[in-house]
């Protein structure tokens, strides 16, 4: 089972790898939906004079300055070849999630546990959440589709990284980790995590999008000529924000209860611990600069950018700059 893990793996890499190119065709053919972004009329456009307050179709804004073109003068969605090509990229998109779950059911099976003991298992986790939430965002918003190249381009690179990289063979569970919140605590920081990580496509893409609807057309902004208006995809980020930060937030405290039964404290400032908390603070952060009327959209969308670098850095960082009783990446 453990081999056919490992193969499943490069399987997974290679779908997903089409599912990317695929989707880079639909990028590269279809039409450009900020043409008819700049023909909008002014009228259509949100302005700070109209106050803080959203308007149907219309980037909600606070007062700051920013105007955003309204959604659907902003979106024109492919056709021909171009959507023959997006429409391939979410088969292939679909049926590497599928192989990526039999990536982690084969682990589980070899290992005789639930595969979340490492930060090879933690990868493999994180990245089939990512992808499942966009999947099922997309089932309700097909206009988002063009972010699937994004997406896409992730998992290749995480789970190559985690094959070469991260790759650790299946040992059993530290004695520290045989414990039911062992479930409870990861099961939710790696959903939660994964959720993030998917948010953070978005989130990129609003800045460079913002940027492409006011007139720039350098290197990185001309990447955003064709995906869609910045305000769905600041609505987009907010959403999956929203969502997951709560269910961040219980596993916060999960791991608090957990650390008090297993270590005979709650809190110790252990590495993983404080970064975990440096993440709680950051997107705190973004959510209420986020319902802050006098903060910029794209200010609060930075501050989520930063969010998912300090989960990279407690996921990755961590596990090779420091030490501590949250030493579990198996990494030598």
């Amino acid at each position: 089972m453990a081999a056919l893990s490992d193969q499943l793996l490069v399987v997974t890499v290679l779908v997903y790898l089409v599912a990317m190119i695929c989707h880079a065709a639909e990028y590269a053919l279809g039409p450009r939906g900020a043409q008819r972004a700049a023909a909008t009329p002014a009228r259509e456009l949100v302005s700070v004079a109209a106050g803080p307050a959203e308007r149907v179709g219309s980037a909600p804004v606070g007062k700051s300055g920013e105007s955003y073109a309204a959604d659907p003068a902003a979106r024109v969605v492919p056709t021909g070849r171009a959507a023959l090509a997006g429409r391939v990229a979410v088969v292939a998109t679909a049926l590497a999630a599928l192989v990526h779950l039999g990536v982690l059911v084969t682990l589980g099976v070899a290992a005789e546990r639930l595969p979340w003991g490492n930060m090879y298992e933690f990868v493999l986790t994180l990245t089939f959440v990512g992808v499942s939430a966009w999947l099922v965002v997309l089932r309700g918003r097909p206009s988002v589709r063009l972010l699937g190249l994004f997406v896409t381009l992730i998992m290749v690179l995480l789970l190559a990284a985690a094959g070469l990289v991260f790759y650790t063979p299946i040992v059993p569970l530290m004695p520290a980790l045989q414990s039911y919140w062992y479930w409870i605590h990861v099961s939710t920081i790696v959903f939660s995590s994964g959720i993030m990580l998917f948010g953070v496509v978005p989130a990129a893409m609003f800045l460079l999008r913002a940027g492409y609807e006011r007139g720039k057309r350098g290197f990185p902004y001309i990447l955003a000529g064709r995906v869609p208006a910045a305000v769905v995809l600041e609505r987009l980020t907010f959403g999956l924000h929203a969502f997951a930060f709560p269910i961040f937030t219980f596993a916060v405290i999960a791991g608090a209860i957990w650390a008090e039964a297993a270590w005979g404290r709650a809190w110790g400032w252990d590495p993983k611990e404080t970064w975990a908390f440096i993440s709680w603070v950051v997107y705190a952060g973004y959510l209420h600069a986020r319902a802050t009327p006098s903060v910029k959209r794209s200010t609060a969308t930075w501050i989520a950018v930063l969010g998912f670098l300090t989960v990279l850095m407690n996921l990755i960082g961590v596990n090779y700059f420091f030490e501590g009783l949250h030493s579990y990446a198996g990494l030598d």
